[in-house]
């Protein structure tokens, strides 16, 4: 039973305190930047929804002016390059509608939304929406601005092979480090016809010289398909598979994704269908049996400390989720990405 000192105690320190009041330094910071001076803060279902309630800056897509950001968050709305189930051109106004992520990152002990100039810039300006090579076109141009400005990329698809032209992008002067979690390792071959679809975006950039494979690692990688996925092993590529993960352990696996990327450039991609279709329906390509969204949290936080320099969360289909766990589950791990920006060498060197 709780002593009548200590109880007096907590009735004179807390009894009266307004919601902003805290004691912790650390919890006081974050309390600060989120509830006014008379305890109240702006309902999350209030005002236009933004990429983790981001200011939306929006900009000439002629002429581009992305002034300090450090990070840009930007949709890409384009699904020309599914295999089978469409409707993630939908994702990035799904995930723009998800009201309670942030900011505070309690492990990583950060507020990414706060310790970075970062905002909502809209989606890629399109040419077409039929032309699947027009819009991967327009992906790599509007990018390259971005890295041509100093601005870190952090886009929401959008099928997988939106990837390629953001790679090509960024990898323009040296091919890149890549962390990616995923169902399928994404490198196969031509499909119908044409080699740029979702199933194969990594082998494409790998040909084109702007991804390092030898520095590229694959988690959550499982189902039927694994016959496509010949390039990964022989171009280096490390692949763990989902059944590797409790065999293994998350620790082992972040050491392994840490010693394969090592001190290079790392972009960072994120498919939904990594996750088990329990924690998220609503994708093109599900499959079983695979990563919990406590695993894929443990999993991203591992990589704090890299040199993270952009990334994406892709494959999101509200359509097909009736609950919108998935696109609540993308705006996480969006936020998480964004957290790991945070302690990025590169990005920190934008601080001034």
């Amino acid at each position: 039973m709780i002593d009548g000192n200590e109880l007096a105690r907590l009735r004179a320190k807390y009894g009266d305190a307004v919601g902003s009041m805290t004691h912790d330094p650390a919890f006081a910071r974050v309390a600060a930047s989120v509830i006014g001076p008379t305890g109240t803060r702006s309902a999350p279902f209030i005002g236009l929804p933004t990429l983790l309630d981001t200011v939306y800056r929006p900009l000439d897509p002629a002429a581009p002016d992305f002034g300090d950001l450090q990070v840009a968050l930007y949709g890409i709305p384009m699904d020309l390059g599914v295999t089978n189930r469409s409707g993630s051109r939908f994702g990035p106004r799904a995930v723009r509608t998800i009201e309670r992520v942030g900011p505070y990152e309690h492990v990583l002990k950060c507020l990414p939304t706060r310790d970075l100039r970062v905002a909502d810039i809209g989606d890629i300006p399109f040419r077409s929406r039929y032309s699947l090579d027009m819009c991967h076109a327009d992906i790599e141009h509007y990018v390259t601005a971005m890295v041509a400005a100093g601005v870190t990329p952090l886009g929401v698809g959008g099928d997988h092979s939106v990837t390629l032209p953001i790679l090509k992008a960024i990898g323009k002067d040296r091919p890149v480090a890549l962390i990616h979690f995923d169902a399928h390792c994404d490198t196969g071959g031509p499909f119908d016809f044409s080699k740029f679809h979702h199933g194969g975006p990594f082998r494409q950039a790998v040909l084109e010289g702007v991804l390092d494979p030898t520095r590229t690692i694959q988690i959550g990688i499982r189902g039927s398909s694994e016959f496509f996925w010949e390039f990964s092993y022989d171009s280096g590529m490390t692949v763990v598979h989902a059944e590797e993960i409790s065999t293994l352990g998350i620790p082992a696996i972040i050491a392994k994704a840490r010693a394969v990327v090592g001190d290079a450039p790392v972009y960072v991609s994120f498919d939904v269908d990594c996750l088990d279709p329990v924690f998220a329906p609503g994708t093109g390509t599900p499959e079983i049996g695979g990563v919990t969204t406590r695993e894929a949290l443990e999993l991203l936080r591992g990589l704090a400390g890299l040199d993270i320099i952009a990334g994406d969360v892709v494959e999101v289909a509200p359509q097909y989720d009736a609950t919108t766990n998935t696109a609540h589950a993308a705006a996480q791990l969006l936020f998480e990405i964004l957290a790991l920006m945070v302690f990025s060498p590169s990005i920190g060197r934008k601080a001034g």
